[in-house]
């Protein structure tokens, strides 16, 4: 991860499952500034990222961002440009979602609203207001091309977002609000990479696997460890080649 080293990085949903993990190994990769953002830090879901933070002060902040609270997000992004300086923010990482379980005949109005409010129209909301930040690392690194040390956003997405693989997944639990919402991001991707690639600001959607989380449930083939470890080494290697793609942690292209 030597490509981190200097890095300044933000993560949504930092207090628990892949957000809290991803938190780790960027400390782990000696990210210089780790802004850990979650809508409750002083609540008790968040209990084991405030004991990391006050072994590690000067590296990791808290920051309160309730990704469905536009105001939320404006306010957060105030208190991270007063503390990010100069240099910019490098990496955002769109982690926080959710995944109420409901199928196509049990899902209603507020399962929907709700999911599209935290699964996509937060992650653009959040772009938006910390685009500026990315900007300025952008032209800090004074050197062309795209890659995470240089400025990127890295939206975390699933390979239930995907039209030709979903008529065949085995759903573990019904996942109708969610894929739909997810499918949405992958579509912000695709606007976010397009607008943003004259800044040289690098954007991925990536697929974590089904994850050992909260989220995920106790049947899941691998742990937040094992998929962190994988999106780390895939966002480390990107270029601008890789920029508008659909990932998995392994590397490997998903179909859209």
């Amino acid at each position: 991860m030597a490509a981190l080293k200097a890095c300044s990085a933000l993560v949504t949903g930092a207090n628990r499952g892949l957000g809290l993990e991803m938190v780790k190994q960027l400390l782990e990769a000696h990210c210089s500034n780790i802004f850990a953002a979650c809508r409750d830090p002083d609540g008790p879901n968040s209990e084991a990222l405030r004991e990391l933070a006050k072994k590690h002060p000067g590296v990791i902040y808290l920051v309160k961002l309730d990704v469905a609270d536009p105001c939320s997000i404006k306010e957060s992004a105030k208190k991270v440009g007063f503390l990010l300086g100069k240099n910019g923010l490098n990496l955002l990482v769109n982690n926080a979602a959710v995944l109420p379980q409901k199928t196509m005949l049990t899902t209603t109005v507020e399962d929907m609203q709700n999911t599209f409010n935290t699964n996509v129209i937060g992650p653009l909301f959040v772009i938006r207001e910390y685009l500026p930040y990315l900007r300025t690392a952008a032209k800090a690194k004074g050197k062309p091309g795209m890659s995470c040390d240089k400025a990127a956003v890295i939206n975390i997405s699933t390979d239930a977002a995907s039209m030709s693989i979903m008529p065949v997944l085995k759903e573990p639990f019904p996942l109708f609000p969610y894929s739909i919402s997810k499918a949405g991001l992958n579509m912000l991707t695709i606007y976010t990479a397009r607008d943003l690639k004259a800044d040289e600001i690098l954007c991925i959607s990536i697929h974590p696997g089904w994850v050992r989380t909260d989220m995920g449930g106790d049947k899941a083939p691998i742990d937040a460890r094992e998929s962190v470890q994988g999106v780390m080494r895939v966002i480390d290697s990107l270029t601008e080649k890789q920029h508008g793609a659909f990932l998995d942690y392994s590397g490997k292209t998903m179909p859209w």
